[in-house]
């Protein structure tokens, strides 16, 4: 069965992530692999998870499936986080919502979803955008479009090609959105541009498929929900895959959800019951576990608190280090401006810099950067700042 299949690569970020861990070189720098590092490059658990746990397993008495939308007390608090307390949409029951496996899951279920529904539907997707959308939505066999977003010679987001390239939109197509944080440039819409792309999609009757990875990371967890609230006021159908990896911390709990808002209680209930049947086709079952934590960590007051606070101090971390990797490196003497870098959002950027140059940063200095020259911010510490500034000033230079 097996003879004729091709060996494939490893993929390019794990890869990476397995040379970081075989390299001896005691100065080495890991800015690849996206999940959030502390200061002294551990992805701890977060606080209030691990008292969310304690409390789960003294109650827990059994191991059975629970429903395939999920569960009830997660449903609700990440409704409420994502879209606010008593949010139009919400008020009138046109939101429903399904728990998947990790935020990858919610997409794939999603396109599968489009898919269903209007079979002829193209799903726009900015360039660049995080590697694994492509093949994530693509397996759905949707018709995927790329649209401008981003420059990486200036580090900066080009919203005037990106409305020129979604004029090309027809009615009923779909426009996948980073809600915050983008990945992996880290250029974020403001305000004012959120506010004319609602009216521009809903002028061409588009409808908004966004991606919420990194809630919190950006700019605070309200601020960063703006772009999805407003969606979810401005236009009748919105689409959400929202994450938990990042902002609870529960990458290897796979927890996600979709949202869906639909024009009526009745479209959405219907939207709901499709995705649990195409979600009975592929995985049959959500995994539980890491709803139930979260869900008691946004149903406790206290810990609710707890744990805000310790993302907002993640948030403040990563911030702190943009302006401090623009400072190293203009004190380097770089021979290029990388001020953008700090007026970015979250975990990720681009350098900017040749394939060359990062393979250079690798096998010279044992610095771990993706081919794209995408790092992970929270990768950074107060420890390597000084070795990783003076190194990639010297691959620029030489």
């Amino acid at each position: 069965m097996f003879n004729g299949l091709e060996h494939l690569p490893p993929d390019p970020i794990l890869g990476l992530s397995l040379a970081f861990r075989d390299d001896s070189n005691p100065d080495k720098v890991d800015l690849g692999v996206g999940v959030y590092k502390d200061e002294a490059g551990n992805t701890t658990i977060v606080n209030a998870i691990k008292e969310a746990e304690r409390r789960f397993l003294e109650q827990e008495n059994s191991k059975a499936y629970i429903a395939q939308v999920g569960v009830p007390e997660y449903n609700t608090g990440i409704l409420e986080l994502i879209l606010g307390h008593k949010h139009p949409a919400m008020t009138a029951d046109r939101v429903r919502t399904v728990l998947a496996p990790g935020g990858s899951g919610a997409l794939r279920i999603t396109a599968g979803l489009i898919k269903r529904s209007a079979p002829g539907t193209r799903i726009w997707v900015s360039d660049p955008t995080w590697a694994n959308h492509i093949p994530l939505l693509g397996s759905a066999g949707v018709d995927l479009q790329p649209y401008a977003y981003y420059d990486k010679t200036s580090g900066t987001l080009v919203f005037d090609r990106m409305l020129a390239a979604l004029a090309q939109a027809t009615a009923g197509d779909v426009v996948l959105l980073h809600g915050c944080c983008h990945n992996p440039c880290g250029a974020d819409l403001n305000r004012d541009q959120w506010n004319q792309l609602a009216e521009f999609m809903a002028g061409k009757k588009l409808v908004p498929f966004i991606d919420l990875a990194y809630q919190g990371f950006g700019d605070g967890m309200e601020q960063d929900a703006y772009g999805v609230r407003l969606m979810a006021e401005k236009l009748p159908e919105v689409l959400v895959a929202s994450s938990c990896s990042k902002n609870f911390g529960l990458y290897r709990e796979r927890t996600g959800s979709v949202l869906v808002i639909a024009e009526s209680p009745a479209d959405a209930a219907k939207a709901q019951s499709h995705l649990t049947n195409i979600a009975r086709t592929m995985y049959s079952m959500p995994p539980a576990h890491g709803a139930f934590l979260a869900g008691i960590v946004l149903q406790d007051s206290l810990l609710k608190k707890s744990w805000l606070d310790e993302v907002a101090a993640m948030c403040a971390r990563m911030k702190e280090l943009r302006n401090l990797l623009v400072t190293k490196l203009a004190d380097n003497d770089a021979p290029r401006d990388f001020s953008f870098i700090a007026g970015q959002k979250g975990m990720f950027s681009f350098l900017g810099i040749t394939p060359t140059q990062v393979t250079r940063l690798r096998d010279e200095y044992s610095i771990y950067i993706v081919g794209s020259s995408r790092i992970n911010v929270a990768g950074i510490s107060h420890a390597n700042i000084d070795y990783l500034a003076n190194a990639i000033v010297k691959v620029l230079k030489t």
